[in-house]
Order: structure tokens, then sequence, then C-alpha cells
């Protein structure tokens, strides 16, 4: 059974009939082409899915699309503007906080929200708040870095 719901995704409105048991992760993917969202692990472990919904992180693949009908979502893509990389993601290029690069969009996205809500986080609240993302990579300390030089306003 398919529903229509309406979703303002970067700034874009979007009017989709979706099934009801498709995922915000699958429709963003799969319907409006919007790849920086990554399938991980599916079950909302990893983060590499992260996306803003409505001003919260959430792992898009543990969340059914009609359920955010109305929703505002921002996704990787939307987060650099004019062409320009966002702060967050200039950091986690300066400080050396990517290497495959398959996490960063789920880091850059909780990030972002992570400095909304509280823009001068200690260490230890940014390695709680990112505690959901995954990282196979880095070991993390530069990604921490990235974000507290982003807070310190030194990036």
């Amino acid at each position: 059974m398919k529903t229509l719901i309406t979703l303002t995704v970067n700034g874009d409105a979007h009017e989709l009939y979706v099934d009801a048991r498709r995922t915000l992760l699958d429709v963003l993917r799969n319907e409006l082409g919007l790849m920086g969202a990554h399938r991980g692990c599916d079950s909302g472990d990893c983060g590499a899915c992260t996306v803003i919904a409505d001003g919260q992180p959430v792992t898009s693949c543990m969340m059914l699309a009609a359920d955010w009908n109305g929703a505002e979502i921002l996704t990787v893509e939307g987060v650099a503007q004019d062409g320009q990389l966002h702060p967050i993601q200039r950091a986690l290029v300066e400080k050396g906080g990517i290497q495959c690069g398959f996490c960063t969009p789920g880091f850059v996205m909780n990030i972002k929200a992570l400095l909304d809500e509280n823009p001068h986080p200690t260490e230890a609240e940014a390695r709680a708040w990112l505690a959901g993302n995954l990282c196979r990579c880095t070991g993390y300390a530069k990604i921490v870095e990235a974000v507290m030089s982003v807070a310190e306003g030194t990036s």
C-alpha cells in the first residue's frame, strides 16, 4: 500500500507516493537520488545513515518514511552552501578526520546536530554525542579534534 507523503529535503519540497514499509533511507537514496546517507548496518548501530529530521539526528535506516510526512530533512548534500564546504566538512578534511569516507556523511550530520544544540561542547560531550557513529579507519581522535576546532572557531 502506498501513502502520499510530503518531505522538505535540503530546502526542496517533495510529494512522493511511498510504500508504507519503506525506510527514510530508501526514499532518500532510491526516490530522491540523494546518495550521501549510507547503508551500513541496517540496524541503527553504525550512524552511516544519519540525517537531521526536524532538527534531530536520526538513523534513517530505522525510520519509516511515512512517519516523517511533513518533516524537514537535512542530508549531507544540503550542508555545503554556495559550493563551499561547511566548516565541519572542512575541519574533518584539515584535521585528517576522514579516511575511506564511508562513515563521514553520518559524522558530518551528527556533528552538525551537536553544534546546533551545543556550540561549545567539551571533548567528553563531543565523544559521548558521537558514540553512535562507528568508524573503522580513523580511531576517532582526529574526528573529535575536528569537532573541537569548529567549536573553538579555529577551523
